[in-house]
């Protein structure tokens, strides 16, 4: 068991290095900065015309390389990756990059995301005797890709190909001798940014990890897009875009980005500062404090004061070196790595009523437990805010949300959470004011919320370890946009 907070995506970077021979520790950089979206297992891999050198391990960027093992990562072409495990256990062997050798050379694939179509393709490619060293459906892509090359003429049409094969969420970047290719899913589920550093050019989750390795934002990887560079420059192949309306999953704003990010134009910040003024206007309150529960609360608690009038606090202080996936095995263990992970600056709170902001709530066990130690600490009441509509579906896409029986919001109402919570009250984000995230700028994936899919959703009635799952899928809503 995990402790009651969501689980990140993964973290891709790619560079194709036109200034140096460096690029395993510019990835080094890059993966640093985008550890928020996993911290199970890491690593890179650099190509340097046939010679391919490789290093990842199970932890966090900084525990798995050093000075030493950077030194021998060199050439022009890099890929890396940080990993949540969403499908496929997390041990070493699912670890990524992914590289492999086949007829036509090398081929390295970075992937962030879900195939909803995995299962499927695996038991068929295995029917015909291909040997999988994973359990992660980004060895599938890796395969179909591998396949794909053997009859097309280059490396991009061997991708356009597994685009057309594979359904669900990716954002890759994906390596070969002399050519480095960025792409994202036709319905843009994942984000993918391109940045120009000198003379080189970067792919990376998000554009804070540009800023990292001092490379400029260009732009952001269209939603069925491939971005082709080489020695020649940047090409764009969009022969998948437009299939499909954009559907970002709108948990990259309300939670998985850093802050600093910007996703398809939208400043990850400002976003959750409106979540927090709709909050506001939503679910008044009277308060003496507004805290953010961190790190993805703060932004909203400052944009709930401000709009509120009521003055903004530190409440909680987070320990920044216990991961985001502490491993919880027993209800003891996940109320102490409560107070290992966040504790209460006692004089923010005591006497006060406290209006506390969060960006989810998943299975309620932090919650309680927060509530607990705020109220040890004096706290007077406590009005918990929600940047986010409840949880009432899984997701197929590459969000660990689990299946509706470990949900809180499908067992109780609002009244209920609240009390067994042992809250004064309780607000939801609208699911109605979703659109306050992102305008108009862009369209997004709300499943989570609503049940509406809009892509493909898995069928796991032939495979035995997915049975919990057989009911949610075949009660889920589905839209195809």
């Amino acid at each position: 068991m995990h402790d009651d907070r969501l689980k990140e995506e993964c973290g891709v970077f790619g560079i194709f290095n036109n200034d140096s021979t460096d690029s395993g520790r510019i990835a080094y950089y890059g993966l640093f900065s985008l550890q928020h979206r996993g911290q199970e297992s890491c690593g890179i891999a650099v190509i340097d015309d046939t010679i391919v050198k490789q290093y990842k391990d199970m932890g966090l960027v900084p525990e798995v390389f050093n000075d030493e093992i950077l030194d021998k990562l060199t050439g022009k072409i890099a890929i890396g990756h940080v990993r949540y495990s969403t499908a496929g256990g997390s041990i070493r062997q699912n670890a990524q990059p992914l590289v492999s050798k086949y007829l036509k050379g090398a081929l390295g694939i970075s992937h962030n995301g879900n195939l909803t179509n995995a299962y499927e393709l695996r038991a068929k490619f295995e029917s015909e005797g291909f040997i999988f060293q994973t359990s992660i459906d980004s060895e599938v892509i890796a395969n179909i890709i591998a396949r794909q090359r053997v009859t097309n003429p280059s490396i991009e049409n061997a991708v356009s190909e597994m685009m057309n094969i594979v359904k669900g969420s990716y954002s890759l970047v994906v390596m070969s001798p002399r050519k480095l290719i960025g792409c994202r899913d036709p319905h843009g589920f994942r984000p993918l940014v391109l940045g120009k550093t000198k003379n080189s050019y970067v792919f990376s989750s998000e554009t804070c990890s540009l800023d990292a390795v001092g490379a400029k934002f260009i732009r952001d990887v269209e939603p069925g897009e491939i971005v082709v560079i080489d020695d020649n420059g940047v090409t764009s192949i969009k022969t998948h875009c437009k299939k499909f309306k954009p559907s970002i999953c709108i948990f990259e704003y309300i939670y998985f980005a850093r802050p600093d990010t910007y996703i398809d134009g939208i400043s990850v910040y400002e976003a959750r500062k409106n979540i927090g003024r709709q909050l506001a206007k939503e679910h008044p309150v009277q308060g003496d404090i507004v805290i953010g529960v961190p790190d993805s609360g703060i932004a909203a608690a400052i944009g709930y004061s401000e709009e509120s009038n009521i003055p903004y606090g530190i409440g909680l202080v987070k320990n920044k070196y216990v991961g985001r996936t502490f491993i919880s095995p027993t209800q003891e263990k996940r109320e102490n790595g409560v107070k290992v992970k966040l504790n209460v600056l006692k004089e923010s709170v005591k006497g006060k009523k406290v209006i506390m902001v969060d960006d989810s709530i998943v299975r309620g066990t932090t919650i309680k437990q927060l509530v607990k130690l705020l109220k040890e600490a004096g706290a007077k009441e406590i009005h918990m805010r929600v940047s986010s509509p409840p949880f009432m579906w899984p997701c197929y896409y590459g969000t660990d949300i689990p299946s509706t029986k470990d949900l809180i919001a499908c067992k109780y109402s609002v009244e209920e959470i609240t009390k067994v919570s042992n809250l004064d009250s309780l607000g939801y984000l609208s699911l109605d004011k979703l659109d306050i995230i992102t305008g108009s700028k862009c369209n997004y994936c709300d499943a989570c919320f609503s049940g509406n899919y809009p892509a493909e959703i898995p069928d796991y009635s032939n495979e035995e370890e997915e049975n919990n799952e057989v009911e949610i899928h075949k009660s889920a809503k589905f839209t195809l946009c």
